[in-house]
């Protein structure tokens, strides 16, 4: 297929741009990059199948794109109707500087500034805000605990909105948490830097001494500016270990819109373990604090069978035998409003465009009280596999999220509303916003009645009586029917023969007086 873009000549310089083929691998794909100008409409025709590309030739996408028929075209070509693109690429077409729009009949798998929720700092700074605004409105998500409750992990007093660990980023907020950290010296605290994934530069440190470059930065005329930010989080030292080893949760959300939200939790997502047993005191050992798989697979004790992977449905299980039955759903109700929170904090500052949707790979670790924290949230989940259930897995999300996002007739269409047949959610459930439960009625269960408490004292005045009297050595003919369980059967019928001859012989006594008269 011959590129219509054959020649184009660059508003920046006047040199003649030549569209390059789909294998070349180049960093910033053309202007022209699938797009149309808006001076020169792209000429419609009608389309009997649908016509994909993507940057990555991953099995799970490419076997679910074969599967539906679908035909793979270059990406400069600008023919395609779904283009599943890596988050660089849809940034650059998404760019002021390009006056292009898309087709109605395409889709692409990221949203423009999806940065808003996959840079550290910038989640961090709309969930502050997030609880700034529902505070300031006086919402009821926003109540907080009294002032002399101790901070935990989060370090604020809200109830319901504490789902981050406490967090600075730095250089711009050093002296706050040199500040902080005098409060508890012992305490240790983990750096990650803003726009890294795959546990890139990731540390863990509990002295001053280790962050003597951020120490220097701050010192420096405008730190707000500075580009290589990170942030420092409070360490959870006291994870849920399986085996004696820390795990995380890796869980899938797909995100249609963003206003109205319309977000789907994946009901598949899996645990990932460290290869080795968890100590606290080992903090530059990665491979017992950080569950990554790319920095967990060369540690020679990495199991390549089951790539140190559980699944959810294992983890419930385990949960339910081990803390009680009914523990699982609690725990499944608390992440998803955890989700839904980092949702609406950043609802107000996305783009929301009808071309887009994007899959969201939702890290969350579980102290041992059961409670979620947001690690962090990647715009761009990997879909390789380490494992034949990995594989699997990956591959029924992918199914799954086209079965979603392409509306009935199977073309893509921005016209649609985006709401899909219960049919096509198979996995997916809907994240619906956080409501409170309602407050229960104190009056009936604090106040009993006056013939509940006059029953209740009766039958503990019958207890006392029977007891006393199985003590004396009385015989314990009216006693409660707890106490027959533990009488021979040969006894319970003798009893059972007596009580009856006697009620024989009451019964005819009252029939001889009633003739007498």
């Amino acid at each position: 297929m011959k590129s219509r873009f054959k020649k184009v000549k660059s508003s920046s310089n006047n040199r003649d741009v030549e569209p390059r083929s789909s294998s070349s691998k180049t960093k910033l794909p053309l202007p022209v990059f699938g797009l149309v100008s808006k001076e020169r409409p792209w000429p419609r025709k009608e389309r009997h199948c649908v016509y994909y590309s993507t940057d990555c030739d991953k099995t799970a996408l490419i076997n679910n794109f074969q599967k539906r028929g679908w035909h793979k075209v270059p990406a400069f070509d600008g023919e395609w109707n779904l283009y599943w693109a890596c988050a660089q690429n849809c940034r650059y077409i998404f760019g002021v500087d390009h006056p292009y729009r898309m087709r109605s009949d395409q889709m692409i798998n990221h949203f423009p500034n999806s940065m808003e929720l996959s840079r550290k700092d910038l989640l961090v700074k709309n969930i502050k805000r997030y609880r700034k605004d529902l505070e300031r409105k006086g919402d009821a998500l926003a109540e907080t605990h009294p002032n002399n409750t101790k901070l935990g992990i989060g370090g604020t007093r809200y109830m319901h909105l504490d789902i981050i660990p406490m967090t600075f980023v730095l250089p711009a907020d050093y002296n706050l948490f040199v500040e902080e950290f005098h409060k508890n010296p012992a305490s240790t605290w983990i750096v990650k830097p803003s726009d890294k994934s795959q546990g890139v530069g990731i540390y863990l440190i509990n002295k001053l001494s280790k962050l003597k470059r951020f120490a220097y930065e701050a010192r420096t005329f405008y730190p707000h500016f500075h580009r290589d930010t990170c942030v420092i989080s409070k360490y959870i030292d006291n994870p849920l270990l399986i085996g004696g080893k820390k795990f995380d949760l890796r869980l899938y959300v797909l995100v249609t819109t963003f206003n109205p939200i319309k977000a789907y939790l994946y009901n598949e997502g899996f645990c990932r373990f460290c290869t080795q047993r968890y100590d606290q005191t080992e903090i530059d050992n990665v491979f017992m604090h950080l569950t990554n798989v790319s920095i967990q697979k060369n540690n020679k004790e990495y199991n390549t069978i089951h790539g140190g992977k559980w699944s959810m449905q294992n983890l419930c299980l385990y949960l339910d035998s081990i803390r009680g039955e009914g523990v699982s759903k609690q725990l499944s109700r608390r992440i998803s409003e955890t989700i839904r929170h980092s949702l609406d904090a950043v609802a107000p500052v996305m783009a929301n465009d009808r071309h887009c949707f994007e899959v969201y790979g939702y890290d969350i670790i579980i102290d041992n009280n059961l409670k979620p924290w947001l690690i962090e949230i990647n715009t761009s989940p990997s879909i390789h596999s380490t494992t034949k259930n990995d594989c699997t897995l990956k591959t029924r999300l992918i199914d799954n999220v086209l079965d979603v996002v392409i509306p009935p007739s199977g073309m893509p269409d921005e016209r649609w509303t985006k709401t899909p047949s219960q049919d096509s959610l198979k996995n997916f459930t809907l994240l619906t916003p956080v409501e409170l439960p309602k407050p229960r009625k104190l009056s009936k269960l604090a106040t009993p009645t006056a013939a509940t408490a006059a029953a209740a004292a009766g039958t503990q005045r019958k207890n006392k009586s029977f007891v006393r009297r199985l003590v004396s050595g009385a015989n314990p003919i009216t006693a409660p029917n707890v106490a027959t369980r533990f009488k021979p059967a040969a006894m319970l019928k003798k009893q059972a023969q007596n009580k009856k001859s006697a009620d024989t012989k009451v019964k005819k006594s009252k029939v001889t007086k009633r003739v007498s008269k």
